[in-house]
């Protein structure tokens, strides 16, 4: 028996049993390259739902740069690596950014997750059950670009938010992005919904020649459902708030940017097309990453 079958015999031995209305809605959100705003979006989008009234919390699976403890200006203690090898628990490790927004700092043990032995995935999955009581709405903020690691979270996730911008290199990685996931046997794009974000946009109508011309490319050569969820403009206000390492939504609730992000986040909510409860929370998510191993 090979390594990859052995552990795909461990995780069906110890998934948890998900309780119906335990499960968190999980969103990964991504992009094609680096720079396009991804992580900011993320704690922008954490705000304006925390705002709302959901109980909401950031999931970093980005092990390299780690965008989202930068944009909280905050420094975690303790990763997802003390809870699979120093067996902490998932509640321990969670960390707080601005507006109390809690976030989980995934750090090198999602690159660990296919050497694990059985007992550190029945403690993994465990506390990944946990955390599905703990939070409405886990927002996974992957690495960019379309390296395995990446790749795993985003077809793993009921849910993808695509950010992109009007410069042309973010829209051809983008496609490539879209490219491999629907080349992928693990992605499922009748339960998948793509949703992109035209971020930084000039103007309105620039958003919406982002979001066409990718579509237009999309349509022609690979076969996802996808849909436009919002444009963000790049504005001075935004700009600062980067500068300063605080959510635009905190710093300047009344500008552009700011009601850009309030207005994807009610779109979220009010309009989700997010029906595939099967696959939803973070047990499910985990169970379903390790068993592509």
């Amino acid at each position: 028996m090979d390594q990859a079958t052995n552990l795909r015999n461990i995780i069906k031995k110890t998934t948890p049993v998900v309780v119906p209305g335990t499960h968190s809605r999980i969103i990964a959100v991504t992009s094609g390259k680096g720079g396009v705003g991804k992580s900011n979006v993320s704690v922008n989008l954490a705000v304006q739902l925390k705002r709302m009234g959901k109980k909401v919390l950031i999931f970093d699976a980005d092990f390299g740069l780690a965008n989202v403890e930068v944009m909280f200006g905050a420094i975690p203690k303790y990763n997802l690596n003390d809870v699979i090898y120093n067996g902490m628990n998932i509640k321990d490790i969670i960390s707080y950014g601005p507006y109390e927004i809690p976030f989980i700092s995934g750090g090198s043990g999602i690159l660990g997750l296919s050497n694990i032995t059985r007992e550190q995935i029945s403690t993994l999955l465990s506390n990944m059950a946990e955390l599905d009581g703990l939070a409405d709405i886990i927002l996974i903020d992957t690495g960019a670009g379309i390296a395995d690691n990446v790749m795993e979270f985003v077809s793993a996730s009921g849910e993808v938010i695509l950010v992109t911008t009007p410069e042309p290199s973010s829209l051809t990685d983008s496609y490539s992005l879209l490219k491999v996931l629907s080349s992928r046997k693990d992605f499922n794009k009748d339960t998948t919904a793509v949703k992109v974000i035209a971020n930084k946009a000039a103007t309105r109508e620039d958003g919406k020649n982002v979001y066409t011309r990718l579509r237009t490319v999309v349509d022609q050569f690979l076969d996802i459902n996808m849909e436009l969820l919002g444009i963000v403009p790049g504005d001075t206000a935004l700009e600062r708030a980067v500068m300063r390492q605080v959510p635009v939504s905190l710093s300047a609730p009344e500008a552009k940017s700011s009601k850009s992000f309030e207005d994807i986040a009610q779109a979220l909510i009010t309009h989700s097309a997010y029906t595939d409860k099967q696959n939803s929370g973070m047990a499910r998510m985990f169970a379903k990453l390790l068993n592509r191993f």
